[in-house]
Formats: C-alpha cells, sequence, structure tokens
C-alpha cells in the first residue's frame, strides 16, 4: 500500500451520523464512507501515524503497521485520491477511449495498457466512444473534467472542439492506432494507407487479378479500402466498371463477413481475392464460402485485419495483417508516464508500423 497518499481532509473529525465498527462508535461523513480517523480509532493510532502506516510504511514499526492494514482490511478503508489529487495535481488515472468493448481487435492494446500503467501505480479508466464523433465529444468533455494524468485516443481526433477542448487542458494525449504529421500531443501507430497498398501488392504478387474488399463504415477502414482500391486499379487488379468494395456498418462482425460475400459474388462472380477489415468479417467470409463450396485459396484468397488468437488456427489459416497492440500500449503508457512525472519525451510520435502474416487463406 505505499505510494498511496492519504489526503489531509481525511483526518478531519466529523459531526454527522453515528454508526459501530466491532462494536465500536465512530463518526460517518455526510456521504457514508470511512475515514481515516475511523481506521485510526479502530487500530488504536493517531490518524497521522496511520497516514504514515500507508503512505510511508517503513517510517512506523511494524507493529503499528499491522495494526493500520488490520484496520484497514476490516473496514475497506479506500483513501479518497480525488481530495489528495487537489494538493498534488495528480490523479493517477488515465482514461483510454475506444471505439468498442464489443470488438476484440483492441483488447490487446488495452491490456498491454493496463499492465503497464499499474506497473507504475497508474491506474486505467476504459470509455466508449462508438464510432461517431458526437459521442467522442461528449465523453472527452466529461473526461476532461476529471482531470485525469493523461488520455489514449484510439485513432486521431477529428473533431475540432474534441481537439481544442484537449489542447486547452493541457492533459497529455496520446493518439494511437493511426498516424498524422499533426498530432494533438504525442501519437503511437501505424500507416492505414501504407496497408491498404501492401496488400493489393501482396495479393497481386501471388496472381490475384480480380479483387474486391469488405469493410466496415469506420473512418479508418475506408482510408485502408481507399489505398487498397487505388493501388489494385494502377495494377490492373480490379473488374472494369465496379466499384471494388462492399460496406458493412462498424463494429464488424462474423455475419456481417457472410453477408458481405454472398454481396460481393453477386456484384463481380469472378471474384478471386478478398480483404476484409476485421479478422472476423474475414472469419465470415471463410465460412461462407465452404457454405458455398468456394476453395480457398485456390479459387477465393481471403485476407483479414488485426492477426485475432484465432487466426491461425483457422482451417485455412488466416492471412492477415498483424499490429502489435502490445507495443502500442506499452509505448503510449511510456509516453503519458513520462509526461505526467514531468520528464521530456524526446520521440514522440511512434511508427511501429505493421506485417502481413501469410497463411493458407491467400
Amino acid at each position: 500500500m505505499s505510494g498511496v497518499k492519504i489526503p489531509a481532509m481525511d483526518t478531519k473529525p466529523s459531526t454527522s451520523k453515528i454508526a459501530t465498527i466491532n462494536g465500536e462508535k465512530r463518526s460517518r461523513r455526510g456521504s457514508g464512507g470511512i475515514t481515516l480517523r475511523d481506521v485510526a480509532k479502530l487500530a488504536g493510532v493517531a490518524p497521522i501515524t496511520a497516514s504514515r502506516a500507508l503512505n510511508t510504511p517503513d517510517a512506523v514499526s511494524p507493529a503499528v503497521l499491522q495494526k493500520v492494514r488490520d484496520a484497514v482490511e476490516k473496514t475497506g478503508y479506500v483513501p479518497n485520491m480525488l481530495a489528495g489529487g487537489l494538493a498534488s495535481s495528480r490523479s493517477r488515472l488515465v482514461a483510454a477511449v475506444v471505439p468498442t468493448v464489443v470488438g476484440p481487435v483492441f483488447q490487446e492494446t488495452v491490456q498491454s495498457l493496463t499492465e503497464s500503467l499499474a506497473r507504475s501505480g497508474y491506474q486505467l479508466m476504459l470509455g466508449q466512444s462508438g464510432y461517431a464523433n458526437s459521442r467522442e465529444d461528449a465523453l472527452l468533455e466529461t473526461i476532461i473534467a476529471r482531470r485525469p494524468d493523461g488520455v489514449v485516443l484510439t485513432g486521431i481526433m477529428r473533431s475540432p472542439d474534441g481537439r481544442r477542448r484537449l489542447l486547452a487542458s493541457g492533459i497529455p494525449v496520446v493518439e494511437t492506432w493511426d498516424l498524422t504529421p499533426t498530432p494533438i500531443d504525442m501519437l503511437v501507430g501505424f500507416s492505414h494507407e501504407k496497408i491498404g497498398i501492401a496488400v493489393a501488392e501482396f495479393l497481386h504478387a501471388r496472381g490475384r487479378r480480380n479483387v474486391m474488399t469488405i469493410r466496415g463504415n469506420d473512418e479508418r477502414a475506408q482510408r485502408r479500402a481507399k489505398a487498397f482500391l487505388e493501388t489494385a486499379g494502377k495494377l490492373g487488379m480490379l473488374a472494369q466498371g465496379q466499384a471494388g468494395e462492399y460496406v458493412v456498418p462498424a463494429p464488424t462482425t462474423l455475419g456481417s463477413g457472410r453477408r458481405g460475400l454472398r454481396e460481393v459474388l453477386d456484384i463481380n462472380p469472378d471474384t478471386d481475392a478478398v480483404f476484409c477489415s476485421s479478422d472476423l468479417l474475414a472469419l465470415g467470409v471463410l465460412i461462407e464460402a465452404q457454405a458455398r463450396d468456394i476453395d480457398v485459396p485456390q479459387r477465393l484468397g481471403v485476407i483479414g485485419f488485426g492477426d485475432l488468437g484465432f487466426a491461425e488456427d483457422l482451417h485455412p489459416s488466416l492471412t492477415t495483417v498483424r499490429i502489435d497492440g502490445t507495443a502500442i500500449g506499452a509505448v503510449a503508457a511510456a509516453l503519458i508516464i513520462d509526461r505526467a512525472e514531468g520528464r521530456a519525451v524526446a520521440e514522440p510520435v511512434r511508427d511501429i508500423g505493421f506485417s502481413i502474416i501469410a497463411r493458407d487463406s491467400a
């Protein structure tokens, strides 16, 4: 429990209602919460001694430390970190905003963020913004009002209002899962355009000449698809007169992948490869192809995005674009912690790149 700062206001006596702990009367604040004074009374020590035991355990004897810890355990006392933050201007909280907690593609980054922050005494607060800018703006306004020590965003901030509020707040910000020459503050990501180009070239090198893409209607998937189709067009891989894409709602699902392949084959029956904006879409495509007796990869090549845990174990195993979500989370956490603790950040923009994992489906 070392490192937890106990606010002085918790040591003040209360004049509100009375309750008992283990048969002893104790004062309760108007909120009904346990105070440090309650813990100290149960432990049989002064409030300042209880504070020292929790903040700097080496400053008290082992016997006193054990008494205080036992009292904390019995009462369920949790220090008021907000009150402590009023004096230190530190909340020890970092807020992360993701479009969805349903889709698994961001889970690796969230897990890495959580673990990396915890090692330095910070906790992660997670918010779900959806794919609409208006919802993200409302969520950010609430987050900024609580003054976390940092904010981690998924994607680059497109809303002028949201960007202005974040800049004005002075809170360290890391944008992730994207690249831009004009980040709000710091950035850890990769180029969606380069992914689209690389996937088109990959399929061309393997003899595919009639490609389509099935994508979600979110902005990042749109940019990957646009670069993919532009490159495919230059390489002569698009059917004449066809748009080359089928769009489904985000977050994407296995079911939308199945429906997507049906629509793609209705639009362009000669399609010989499909680039999906997520591995879940690609899984749906593989299932629909099997249901229709379409040979993968001989008749149809399939590429996903995300390299989710199931991708390698499918039959056929899924060719996909791998993003190192663990590295994104770890680097973003390190940047936030450095900035929050007053250390200079020498390299505020990090391009972690991507890789195409070639497996049986393409």
